[in-house]
């Protein structure tokens, strides 16, 4: 794929789901022809309209079930030996699904990648039935499965062909609407399990998943004009971590923080403390992301207020650790 400025621009305005679905997904079948989708009517919902257009042939739609629509996709791809992509909101594809996901992909190993859409608190008003913001953890826990979470629209493209490379279940967590912030403002080469620094700093060390790279990389910025210097890393890879960046980032910093519109018991910020608890002299960690409770309906943005996920929140929250 040949990428350029407006091209990204064009993604951004998409949205992640957008991008991955109608310009990812076209991709994958121009280099993997076998590649099937399934749905659970939710082809306008994950953007594939103008995929079914062109390959009627390479989608099945099993109507609002999501259960059925994962064990579908597990017997396509046992069967048929194809790569199966199922498509619809992170809040039914993980949570509602999750006794299937378990048994008929994680634990016979079959190639079919999830990609929910709509992850955190995209859908707004729809409330907590729509909200997904324990997906991390339900697949982090679930062996043999691929834990990927997108920062921008570019990235997502990338996740969704470069998900075709491997033959065991990967859950791709899409979130936002349209016109999402863009954080890679220029294409670049992804490879999975390998964290991406974006920013280099000396005194303290944010790792960022999803929309929260963008806000990361916000809050650095209004670190700097105190004289607080961060290094800002999008971790696009929940499991497995990269190790290798890990270390280096414990070795070099006191004090790390970790961002996620998740959680934040057993999303990104319990998978780093998890690991960091295998190393010697290991630094602090601060945890920013969802609080253990529930919260009454608001927009995105509300709702990111209510936690302290804004950039603004997130840079007091770390002069205020420091």
């Amino acid at each position: 794929m040949k990428i350029n400025g407006g091209l990204i621009k064009a993604y951004s305005q998409m949205g992640q789901k957008g991008a991955a679905s109608g310009i990812g997904m076209l991709e994958v079948v121009k280099r993997n022809p076998d590649v099937v989708a399934v749905v659970a009517d939710s082809v306008a919902i994950a953007s594939l309209d103008r995929f079914q257009k062109l390959y009627p042939d390479k989608i099945v739609n099993v109507g609002i079930a999501e259960q059925n629509m994962i064990g579908v996709a597990a017997g396509i791809a046992s069967e048929s030996g194809k790569s199966v992509y199922a498509f619809t909101y992170s809040a039914f594809i993980i949570a509602r699904a999750l006794e299937q996901v378990r048994l008929n992909l994680a634990y016979h190993q079959f190639n079919v990648k999830l990609v929910g859409n709509s992850a955190g608190f995209a859908m707004e008003m729809l409330g907590v039935s729509h909200w997904a913001v324990e997906d991390i953890a339900f697949t982090r826990v679930l062996p043999n499965m691929t834990v990927l979470s997108a920062a921008d629209s570019l990235q997502a493209i990338k996740m969704v062909i470069a998900a075709d490379e491997i033959d065991t279940p990967v859950y791709i967590r899409l979130s936002g609407g349209q016109n999402i912030p863009v954080v890679y403002e220029q294409d670049f080469e992804y490879q999975i399990g390998k964290a991406i620094k974006l920013k280099e700093g000396k005194d303290i060390a944010i790792i960022a998943t999803g929309l929260m790279v963008h806000e990361s990389l916000l809050a650095a910025e209004l670190l700097e004009k105190r004289g607080i210097h961060c290094s800002v890393i999008d971790m696009h890879t929940i499991k497995p971590l990269d190790e290798e960046i890990l270390d280096n980032v414990f070795s070099t910093f006191e004090l790390i923080v970790t961002v996620e519109e998740h959680n934040v018991i057993g999303g990104l910020g319990s998978a780093v403390a998890e690991y960091k608890g295998s190393r010697k002299n290991a630094p602090r960690q601060v945890f920013i992301g969802v609080k253990d409770q529930y919260l009454k309906l608001g927009t995105q943005r509300y709702i990111w207020q209510q936690y302290g996920l804004t950039a603004e929140q997130i840079a007091n929250k770390i002069i205020s650790e420091i």
